[in-house]
């Protein structure tokens, strides 16, 4: 009988991928003080509990609307 030829493969795990979307947290981290900017102006003008908890909710939301009142302002 003969032997199946049997291929190695060797991956070297210390190199970092050049364009991997994983490794870059950067826009994590603005968009985290955005939230928390967000969630400070939100909730410190509400006027009771249930007001603050939709702004809380609008805390996490706000760059929708913010892209939204962009297309919007741009005619698109």
């Amino acid at each position: 009988m003969a032997k199946k030829a049997v291929k190695t493969i060797n991956i070297d795990m210390t190199k970092k991928p050049i364009n991997c979307a994983c490794c870059k947290g950067g826009m994590g981290g603005a968009y985290f003080l955005g939230f928390i900017g967000a969630a400070v102006y939100f909730i410190s003008s509400s006027v009771g509990f249930w007001a603050g908890v939709v702004g809380f909710l609008k805390a996490i939301v706000w760059p929708g609307f913010v892209v939204y009142g962009l297309l919007k302002f741009l005619g698109m």
